[in-house]
């Protein structure tokens, strides 16, 4: 490819206690075609990647563009790799507290990281959250693929946007949750035939917050992620209506990649705001092939 010897960053994003995390590939723009950039994660072996502009302007509040892909194609948005990128930003900066302005499609927000040691904390505001209640078609082909049976679904399954929409089923659960086996070719056959990006699966949230989940997606070419902060967003806007405004989301234990997602959620005039946040820490720098 036309990016060759192109440098990538490998970030790890939403560690747990320092450990696991979703890899992420994390490239600053290049003339690139989107079948090359397609081909990043894969090379990679990494579920996305995220591609990085920063803008010219003030050096303490500098605009960067994003744009995320996986091997399927582009995404109008990626948490785990917004979160990714501003570990990647704050890093390549070399300032103990970062701030940019985030422009992607569709889209402009703020984004925040403060490096620890050899990790960086990052947050940024995910956005509106739109919420609907599925059709009875819907539950039905996607609980059976999923093989979500009738005892172990809670009450509350929701259909949530931010970007594309996606489906949160409530189980009653961790144990449910973690015994899941999906036909990922029925999901995917019944997720490409209402639009939606995938399946978040959660357990009933502790008095705290504490929630597990789990995010199948193989229509993007993601059978399950090992972090999905922009479900978690649509998670939390929906349980902010429960009067739940803290969360902390357990992901990725099904793959042995221990991952956690925070989200805040606060009041705002057009509904909740929410606010994700994560670790994130740069493994390794390699150059494509």
């Amino acid at each position: 490819m036309s990016g060759y010897g192109l440098p990538v960053a490998i970030v790890h994003a939403c560690l747990r206690d320092g450990r696991g995390g979703s890899p992420t590939a994390v490239v600053e723009e290049a003339p690139l075609t989107d079948d090359q950039r397609r081909r990043i994660p894969v090379l990679m072996g990494t579920s996305h990647a995220v591609f990085v502009r920063v803008h010219h302007g003030r050096a303490e509040d500098p605009t960067v563009s994003l744009r995320f892909f996986t091997a399927e194609g582009e995404l109008p948005a990626c948490g785990h790799g917004t979160l990714a990128a501003l570990a990647f930003l704050s890093e390549r900066a070399g300032v103990e507290d970062y701030r940019a302005t985030l422009h992607a499609p569709g889209r402009a927000f703020a984004g925040w990281a403060a490096r620890e040691n050899n990790r960086v904390n990052a947050v940024f505001d995910a956005g509106p959250v739109s919420l609907r209640e599925p059709t009875a078609i819907e539950c039905d082909l996607i609980l059976r693929a999923l093989g979500v049976t009738s005892d172990a679904l809670a009450p509350g399954t929701r259909v949530a946007a931010v970007g594309r929409p996606r489906l949160l089923i409530p189980v009653a659960t961790r144990s449910a949750l973690a015994a899941l086996v999906p036909d990922l070719a029925r999901l995917r056959a019944a997720c490409d035939r209402f639009g939606l990006l995938g399946c978040y699966v959660y357990s009933t949230p502790t008095h705290t917050g504490r929630v597990a989940a789990r995010m199948f997606a193989p229509s993007i070419g993601v059978a399950e992620d090992i972090a999905n902060a922009n479900s978690t967003a649509c998670l939390a806007a929906h349980l902010a209506g429960q009067g739940v405004t803290d969360l902390a989301v357990d992901m990725g234990d099904s793959l042995r990649t221990p991952s956690t997602i925070t989200a805040t959620t606060r009041r705002g005039q057009a509904g909740p705001l929410v606010r994700l946040g994560g670790a994130a820490e740069i493994t390794r720098i390699v150059r494509l092939p």
